[in-house]
């Protein structure tokens, strides 16, 4: 990816060695063997990547990078809550998916680990394609704005949360192209089956999961183009957001019921996020500190009112 004005490529290498580092040390120190993600340890991680991501949008990166300036700073962490507020719909249908197939708990976090690697390098090649397409062509930052508040509206009235792996053209092409185990091998994606090699169930759990958040990156990108156009903050503010979703996950997805209006929170957001690019350039230009006020009240209000309405119901589970 080519790096913008004032971000030189050495600044890019050092941020995305230091990102194969973690995940690195992830698989192979913290999880080197399948076993469920307890709670106090997801609660713990999700904290701890919310405040490198903090550390980096305040310190790190003003420090590190050339002509980073406080307004970049304020674009990052409006690019991150951005980000990190749209991945938690995908935390549920991620949800959704492990409930389709099944997954043991000691095998979700291998998924989660691949599935975030391949949405680090998806969204790496989509945000150069976006950075590229705005610059070359001025009027595709105005289709992106309808295209969001579309999405938005879209959100409202139809949602998103039924999974219906059966029909992903992806996973149907997968099991024409390859044979397909019918159970589980630990947290192998492939063994042999009849002395050939063959696909296990956790590979499409992967597959899923990986149309599932190319899906999500197609709303959630352009979003974060109304805040910056800078390549460098639009990838970081992604890359720690991706980073957070695995500890995220095992906080929310056993809590989805309190969370009944986030969806219509997060439609909100994306419909304010397509009317800012519509606006840019106007007298009517919503800036960088209020765009990041807005959508954080958007989001705590959501959530706040998603508590409050589960607490008047009796608990149900996650396949009701």
């Amino acid at each position: 990816m080519p790096a913008p004005a004032g971000t030189p490529p050495l600044y890019w290498a050092i941020f995305i060695v230091a990102v194969l580092f973690f995940l690195a040390l992830d698989l192979g120190v913290f999880h080197r063997k399948a076993r469920a993600v307890r709670l106090t340890e997801a609660l713990a991680w999700t904290a701890a990547w919310v405040v490198f991501a903090l550390i980096f949008g305040v310190a790190v990166a003003p420090a590190m990078v050339p002509a980073w300036a406080r307004q970049n700073t304020f674009e990052f962490l409006t690019g991150y809550l951005i980000e990190l507020s749209l991945s938690m719909d995908n935390v549920f249908v991620i949800a959704l998916i492990f409930a389709y197939f099944r997954v043991p708990q000691q095998f979700q976090h291998r998924v989660l680990f691949w599935g975030i690697l391949g949405a680090l390098v998806m969204r790496g090649v989509m945000i150069w394609l976006g950075v590229e397409l705005i610059h070359r062509f001025n009027w595709m930052f105005y289709v992106l704005g309808v295209f969001l508040i579309f999405t938005g509206i879209k959100m409202v009235f139809l949602g998103h949360d039924e999974v219906h792996p059966e029909k992903n053209l992806i996973i149907r092409l997968t099991r024409r192209l390859f044979a397909v185990s019918p159970d589980y091998e630990g947290q192998r994606f492939v063994t042999t089956l009849n002395g050939r090699r063959a696909l296990t169930p956790l590979a499409l759990v992967l597959v899923t999961v990986e149309t599932s958040d190319l899906i999500f990156a197609v709303d959630s990108i352009p979003a974060i183009f109304a805040v910056t156009q800078d390549a460098f903050i639009v990838f970081t503010s992604n890359v720690f957001a991706i980073l957070g979703l695995r500890s995220l996950y095992f906080v929310l997805a056993g809590a989805i019921r309190y969370f009944r209006y986030l969806k219509v929170g997060l439609a909100i957001v994306l419909m304010f996020i397509g009317a800012k690019m519509l606006l840019i350039h106007t007298a009517y230009e919503v800036s960088i500190g209020l765009s990041l006020a807005v959508v954080a009240g958007i989001i705590l209000v959501s959530m706040l009112l998603s508590i409050v309405a589960a607490r008047k119901e009796p608990t149900r589970s996650i396949n009701e």
